[in-house]
This record gives C-alpha cells, structure tokens and sequence, in this order.
C-alpha cells in the first residue's frame, strides 16, 4: 500500500486520547492514515508535529452508548475515506476479591470491554466490508492465564479473543479480517512510577523472558504494521505482545 494510498483510508481508534490508545493513534497517523480518535471527552492525542495533527480528528464517543457511537462512526466515516479500520482499544478494569466482587461491576466492565467492542465492530460492518477492511481488538496476556483478584478483567480479555475468532471466521467472506493484539505489563505515562517500584522490578524480572515491562511504542507498531502491511491472510489470530510473560515457566 503506498502512502498516498495510505492517506486516503480512516481507521477508528477508541480510547485514543490517553496510554495505548494515543500512542496507537499518532502511530497510525505517522504511516499516513487519518485517524478518527474516539474519546469519552473528544479530544485527540497531543502532537507538536502540525502535520501529524491534520490527521487526527478527536470525536466524542462513549463506547457502551449504542446511539453516541453510531454517532461519532457516522462523523468518521465522513472524513478522509473509505473506513478502513477500528481498533477497539477503550477499557477499564477493577479489581478485588472473586467471592465479594460487586456483580455491578463486572457487568460494567463486560460491557465496556466486550460488549462495546461488539457493538463497534457491528455498526461498522458495512462499512468495512466496502474497503475490504480490519478491526484489531486489544486483548491482553491476563485473557490467557488466570490473576487473583482480577476476575472481571481476565474474563473480558478472554472473551475479546473468543469474539476476535468467531467474527474473522464469520466476516472472512465479506472481505474483513479480524485480529486481536494483546500486550503484558506495557509503560505509560499513566503507570510508569508504578512500574518502576522494587517490587514490580523484582516481580518482573523472574515473569518476563524480556525482564522489563513492555514498551508502548511496541503495541502501537505493532497494531499499525497490521494496517499497514494489510496481509490478506492474516485474520482470526491473537498476537501477545508481551516480552514472553505468558508463556515463561
């Protein structure tokens, strides 16, 4: 795909004004995509670089509000087209012990993390199909191992990469693929003084085969090299991003 071919598609990035999500947006936009950065407060990640920020476009959206993001989807897709992508990256997480854990609140994460995704890749659908189209989902290492005191968070996660299979199996003949990115223990700017404490250093160097956190960036190429390479082939798969955390013994 060449880069002129390149600014003329859209990709959907939802929670893309904070962590993953904004670094996913910029990267999509240095490669050339316009970008249409979902957000609960509608702004756009922060750019020095002018040009980079003529291509992307922040767009109020709560994902687990079925009518806002028809909404917002209908705004994207009338910006440099066609609609090429969603990356369902929006996500919260709560934690606490299984046996008292609020069922309010595993539904609400459910229904962020999973439901919401769902509904995205649904009403973006037709759309899609038209470009012979992509939608990445962010899973995470926590969908393939179990973590005390994380039942909601992990079952959403395993949930993600269910959904990622049946709708790349489904929509093949339709022309859209449907992948799954998962990332371990990755630093922002949100946890970075977190992920650098004794404890988590400690912890981290005996689970990760990388010994460190993984670092943003690598999810946000990781996520765009799939945009960008658009390898007709590849659909279905979940791909850890994780420095070996998930599969260390």
């Amino acid at each position: 795909m060449t880069t002129g071919e390149l600014n003329k598609r859209t990709i959907i990035v939802t929670g893309a004004n904070r962590g993953i999500g904004a670094e996913i947006a910029l990267e999509l936009a240095r490669r050339g995509f316009h970008v249409a950065c979902f957000a609960r407060n509608g702004q756009a990640p922060a750019t020095d670089d002018r040009e980079l920020a003529t291509r992307l476009t922040g767009i109020v959206c709560d994902v687990t509000d079925v009518e806002q993001a028809a909404e917002a989807i209908h705004q994207a897709a009338n910006l440099p087209g066609p609609l090429f992508g969603l990356v369902n990256n929006a996500g919260i997480l709560d934690h606490g012990p299984s046996a008292s854990f609020p069922l309010a609140t595993f539904k609400q994460i459910m229904d962020t993390n999973v439901s919401a995704a769902f509904s995205l890749a649904q009403l973006t659908y037709e759309e899609l199909a038209a470009s012979d189209g992509m939608i990445v989902n962010i899973g995470s290492f926590w969908g393939r191992l179990g973590s005390k005191l994380h039942i909601a968070y992990c079952t959403s996660k395993a949930a993600i990469e269910g959904l990622t299979r049946a709708l790349a199996v489904e929509w093949a003949r339709d022309g859209i693929r449907v992948n799954c990115v998962a990332p371990g223990y990755v630093e922002t700017d949100l946890n970075r003084e977190i992920l650098a404490s004794e404890g988590f250093q400690s912890f981290i160097k005996k689970r990760a085969a990388t010994e460190r956190p993984v670092p943003v960036g690598d999810i946000a190429k990781m996520v765009a090299s799939l945009f960008s390479e658009n390898l007709s082939g590849l659909t279905g798969e979940t791909i850890y991003v994780d420095g070996g955390h998930s599969i260390n013994n």
